[in-house]
């Protein structure tokens, strides 16, 4: 994992954000993804787990569906993913199947992150893809947000 970042990053990592606070109208844990490809969004999730009552209801797995929709393959080869908080096993797993090159990440997740925290599924050499990753872009605003979340719920 590295914490270099290139000057649109901000951006999209800004625009994941905003898919975070969506996650709250729902009442669901405020994570948000973003895809960018060719410097344009492809696909954008929030968490939607109690809203649709389904598990794998993640902001990454919703964003990495759309993107594949409107890119009309499941190929992610040219896309970056930016997310609020470190991808759990579950998601990091949907990134390397997706062939997702770069991954951008806020706040690390010491309980379920799968990009180095717990697991370094994103880096596993056994697989047939592993992306680039960097996190802590905005990190203090993604766990702002989940701090929030979870102080409201004690």
């Amino acid at each position: 994992m590295s914490r270099s970042f290139f000057p649109r990053d901000e951006y999209f990592m800004r625009l994941a954000l905003r898919e975070a606070e969506r996650a709250l109208e729902h009442d669901d844990v405020p994570v948000g993804c973003v895809l960018a490809a060719g410097g344009e969004v492809v696909g954008a999730g929030a968490n939607e787990r109690e809203l649709r009552g389904d598990p794998t209801a993640h902001a990454e797995i919703l964003a990495l569906r759309e993107a594949s929709t409107r890119l009309r393959g499941w190929r992610l080869d040219g896309a970056v993913l930016y997310v609020t908080l470190e991808p759990c096993a579950m998601c990091a797993g949907a990134i390397v199947l997706a062939r997702v090159p770069r991954v951008v990440y806020g706040a690390t997740d010491p309980k379920a992150g799968a990009a180095g925290s717990v697991l370094d599924v994103l880096a596993e050499p056994r697989l047939n893809h592993r992306p680039e990753v960097a996190g802590g872009l905005l990190a203090d605003e993604s766990a702002g947000l989940l701090r929030a979340f979870f102080a409201s719920r004690r």
